[in-house]
C-alpha cells in the first residue's frame, strides 16, 4: 500500500447547498409576507414589488455586461434584494423612487464593492435608508386609496393604544412587507426548517431588544406594550431576513451572539430615544459596519494554539 497522501486546500467539508439554492429558499420564505402586503395594500403594492425586483435584476445584468464580468443574475441574490427593498417601501411610493432604490442597492452597495459576498451592508436596507434620508416625506406616507393612518409604533409613541392582534395579523399601516408578524414568522419557520438560518442572531436580537424595552421603555411589565414593540415596524422582518444575511453578519458563533446583542441594544436606543419610532434599519446597517471588529475579537483559536497573556502561542 502506498504511503502517499492526497493534500488539498481547504475547505475540506463540502455541502450541496449553493448560493442560488439558498437565495431561492429566501425568496420562497418572503412570499407569505409579500403576498399579504399585496392583499392588504392593493395593486400598487404589487407594482412596487415588481418594479424593485425588475430594477435590481436589470441593474446587475447591465453592470456585469458592461464590465465584462460573469452574469450572476441566476443566483437569485438580485431578486432577494429587490423583493426585500419593495417590502421595505410604502405602497404609496412612486415608481421612480422604487427604481432609484433598486439601482442604489445593486450598483452602489453591492456591485461597486465587488458583487455578491463583498458588500459591507445589506443592499436593501442601504437603499431604504438612502431613500429615507432623501425622501423622508414620501417614505413615511402610508396613505393609499381608502387606507390611511399612523403606524402602531407612532401611535404608541404619542401615548395612544394599539390593537396587538391586528398588528400580529397585519391589518395596520406600515411598509408593504413588514405589517404581518404571522406571515413573516411563517417564512422564518421555513428558513429554519431548511437550515438556511438558525436562532442565534434573531433569537439574541429579539430577546435583547425585549429586555432593553422592559428596562428603558417606560412601561415596565406592560405585556401589551412589549408585544406591540415586538410585532410593530420592521423588527420581525429585519431580525429574521436582514440581520441574518450571510454576507453582512458574523460567521463565528460567539460573534453572532454579540451581533444580536448589539442589534437589540441599538434598536432599543433608536426607538426609545431617537426622533423616529422605528430604528431597525439603522441598527442593522450600523451593526453591519461593526462585523469585522466583532469577528476579530471572537474568532476561535486555531488548533494547536493556546491563549497566553500578551498574545497567542
Amino acid at each position: 500500500m502506498s504511503d502517499l497522501r492526497n493534500v488539498s486546500s481547504s475547505p475540506h467539508i463540502r455541502d450541496k447547498a449553493t448560493s442560488s439554492n439558498i437565495m431561492r429558499d429566501v425568496v420562497i420564505a418572503l412570499l407569505p409576507a409579500a403576498i399579504f402586503g399585496v392583499v392588504h395594500f392593493g395593486v400598487n403594492a404589487l407594482v412596487i414589488l415588481l418594479i424593485t425586483v425588475a430594477t435590481c435584476v436589470a441593474t446587475e445584468y447591465i453592470y456585469e455586461k458592461c464590465m465584462h464580468k460573469p452574469i450572476t443574475v441566476g443566483d437569485f441574490s438580485a431578486v432577494v434584494t429587490g423583493l426585500l427593498l419593495g417590502m421595505n417601501l410604502p405602497c404609496s411610493a412612486p415608481w421612480w423612487m422604487a427604481v432609484l432604490g433598486g439601482i442604489f442597492a445593486i450598483l452602489v452597495v453591492k456591485q461597486l464593492f465587488g458583487g455578491l459576498g463583498q458588500n459591507f451592508m445589506n443592499p436593501a436596507l442601504g437603499a431604504r435608508c438612502f431613500l429615507m434620508i432623501s425622501f423622508a416625506g414620501r417614505m413615511t406616507n402610508y396613505t393609499y386609496d381608502t387606507f390611511t393612518g399612523a403606524t402602531p409604533l407612532a401611535v404608541l409613541r404619542d401615548g395612544g393604544g394599539v390593537d396587538v392582534l391586528k398588528m400580529v395579523i397585519g391589518n395596520t399601516a406600515g411598509m408593504i412587507g413588514e405589517t404581518s408578524a404571522i406571515a413573516i414568522l411563517l417564512g422564518a419557520a421555513y428558513l429554519l426548517w431548511r437550515g438556511v438560518i438558525d436562532l442565534k442572531i434573531p433569537g439574541t436580537y429579539l430577546v435583547t431588544f425585549l429586555i432593553f424595552m422592559l428596562l428603558f421603555g417606560g412601561h415596565g411589565l406592560d405585556g401589551t406594550y412589549l408585544a406591540a414593540q415586538l410585532a410593530g415596524g420592521g423588527l420581525m422582518l429585519g431580525a429574521w431576513f436582514m440581520a441574518t444575511d450571510y454576507v453582512t453578519s458574523p460567521i463565528t458563533p460567539v460573534g453572532q451572539i454579540v451581533y444580536g446583542v448589539v442589534l437589540g441594544i441599538l434598536t432599543g436606543i433608536f426607538r426609545c430615544f431617537g426622533a423616529s419610532p422605528e430604528g431597525v434599519s439603522y441598527a442593522i446597517i450600523f451593526s453591519n459596519l461593526l462585523v469585522p471588529l466583532i469577528e476579530r475579537f471572537t474568532i476561535p483559536l486555531a488548533f494547536g494554539k493556546v491563549k497566553v497573556k500578551g498574545g497567542n502561542k
